[in-house]
């Protein structure tokens, strides 16, 4: 029986004064804590839904990478930012549905030296804890974003391909 361990988040969010969507996670997984930067699992396909839908197909330089570096530039690029509904939990492995004892990671300093109009919560287990803690705490600071659900892209999550997630992302975003 594998066994809860405490885990703190690690690593701050990324997002610069021009960022405009916020795309919102649970916790970092054991693999994103150990690289410092989010989706960093390589059968994620979060950074592979980002190419795909933010790329400009003009330019071969414009790309995701394998690197927090190459991906923290391309997110800050294309406006987006990244940051975890949870600062510190106790959880199995990477296993969402395991996260119990919760501390919500604070969003209003972000949301504030932005521009995000948009939290896209990714995942089940997000979107839940985000209107669990981090909306009620948005709106005790005066705060209000608009939130829209996706399909989780851990790789756990196998009923959707990743042409499906693609084409959700895209009409949920861009529509």
């Amino acid at each position: 029986m594998e066994r809860f361990i405490h885990v703190e988040h690690g690593f701050g969010p990324c997002y610069a004064a021009d960022s405009t969507r916020l795309f919102l996670g649970t916790m970092a997984s054991p693999k994103s804590r150990e690289a410092g930067f989010f989706y960093m699992h390589p059968r994620n396909r979060f950074w592979p839904i980002m190419q795909a839908l933010f790329a400009d197909p003009q330019d071969a330089s414009d790309v995701v990478g394998d690197t927090p570096d190459s991906r923290r530039a391309f997110a800050l690029r294309h406006r987006f930012a990244l940051w975890d509904t949870v600062e510190s939990c106790d959880i199995v492995g990477a296993s969402d549905s395991s996260i119990r004892n919760v501390v919500p990671s604070d969003l209003s300093e972000i949301i504030r030296n932005s521009q995000i109009s948009h939290i896209y919560a990714c995942g089940q287990k997000a979107d839940q804890l985000f209107h669990k803690y981090s909306e009620p705490m948005l709106e005790c600071n005066g705060i209000h974003v608009s939130e829209t659900a996706l399909p989780s892209t851990s790789p756990a999550y196998a009923s959707k391909t990743l042409d499906q997630l693609v084409d959700i992302y895209r009409e949920r975003i861009f529509d």
